[in-house]
């Protein structure tokens, strides 16, 4: 099998896994190497589902020894096989680096043997990109559950983001799906890298070139419509993996059926992929909102409206707090104002320090008034009565 058959078998195997943004890296050039990976140095390029494509997404092997229900790759799927050496990805990375073609490189993998095996393997490769080429690009790379810890630090000293998927909301989820996977073996890397990373940060105040560890900090993935869990299920995690891990993002991926089994949707289902969107601008809530996951969902009404945003939903059911004048709200209160993003919000706050805000003031500051106009007033009026 030659390079270009490979390729094209593992990225293919790779586009179910979306966890790979790539900001949050600020490794710059230096004469003699390769790329950089500062904020202008990554390309966001983006296909029409959104999911980012500026990487090399690729995976040293589609080869599986486990047999996760969900995965098109496991072991009892028959589907075409391929591996890359190290020296393989290396090269291959070096040579669309070069033709411009990517800005740096997304590795995952099967499991090889066992998790120990396939690290191993990701850290020869990561080690000749960066120690034989030279290359400072970007690189987010997948921890294998299950690996020695020392192999984990050593990968994440030579990978700018570490991931590890979480899968599926629930324990009893991962059990019927992912039998070879724990939810312990899933969480025991997440707690080391987040170990890790906070006592790298703690080296650099006291030495400022000490060896930096995963300097993107960490991500997972979450699959969405697998398994009958509720997204006041998969929110309460969300929360908890944030606050606990320290999480840069949380990705959601909307199930695509791609294998038959009696414990999956059938092939003819739709991936949810209004569910997803509508987990995403969630986990916004949580993120820069200052909301909590028992505000937006409970166990009387555990999944989002399809019809309304989180954020909307949240203030039409929270009536009595609105509506909101924003010459005297605090920005806490901004934030939960449909079609006050955060920007806006920190524009309103700064601009009423020189002079009482009208609806046209508003306007010019981003606010979105067709949404904002039934949960605000502007000097005590609402926007009808002020034009």
């Amino acid at each position: 099998m030659d390079m270009m058959e490979k390729l094209e078998i593992l990225t293919e195997s790779a586009k179910y896994d979306v966890a790979c943004t790539s900001s949050g890296s600020q490794r710059s050039g230096q004469a003699g190497s390769l790329g950089n990976a500062v904020s202008f140095g990554i390309c966001h390029s983006f296909a029409a589902d959104g999911r980012c494509i500026s990487l090399l997404k690729v995976l040293m092997t589609n080869g599986c020894i486990y047999d996760c229900a969900y995965c098109i790759n496991r072991k009892s799927n028959p589907v075409r096989r391929a591996a890359f050496t190290p020296q393989e990805i290396a090269d291959i990375t070096m040579q669309f680096y070069r033709r411009n073609y990517i800005e740096g490189l997304f590795l995952s993998s099967g499991i090889m043997r066992s998790p120990d095996y396939t690290t191993e393997q990701l850290i020869a490769a990561l080690e000749l990109l960066r120690n034989e080429y030279h290359f400072r690009g970007y690189i987010h790379v997948k921890a294998i559950p299950g690996a020695d810890d020392a192999l984990l630090s050593r990968l994440g000293m030579l990978a700018d983001r570490m991931s590890v998927n979480i899968e599926l909301p629930s324990q009893d989820s991962l059990r019927k799906l992912a039998p070879d996977k724990s939810k312990q073996s899933i969480l025991q890397p997440m707690g080391l890298i987040t170990n890790k990373i906070t006592e790298n940060s703690t080296e650099l105040v006291k030495y400022k070139h000490a060896p930096r560890f995963a300097p993107a900090g960490q991500s997972t993935q979450m699959i969405v419509g697998a398994t009958p869990d509720t997204d006041y299920q998969i929110m309460n995690l969300t929360e908890g993996l944030y606050k606990k891990y320290k999480l840069k993002r949380i990705f959601y991926s909307a199930y695509t059926p791609v294998v038959e089994d009696s414990l999956l949707p059938s092939l003819d289902t739709k991936p949810p992929l209004l569910r997803e969107h509508r987990l995403y601008q969630a986990d916004w809530l949580l993120r820069f909102y200052g909301f909590e996951a028992k505000e937006l969902l409970d166990e009387a009404a555990p999944n989002f409206n399809p019809l309304l945003d989180p954020k909307c939903s949240w203030a039409i059911n929270h009536r009595e707090q609105f509506p909101v004048e924003v010459n005297r709200a605090p920005y806490e209160m901004l934030l939960r104002v449909p079609g006050i993003g955060v920007r806006s919000a920190q524009r309103i706050i700064k601009a009423r320090r020189a002079g009482t805000l009208d609806f046209h003031a508003l306007k010019k500051l981003g606010v979105v008034l067709k949404r904002a106009q039934f949960f605000i007033t502007c000097k005590g009026r609402r926007w009808k009565a002020s034009r």
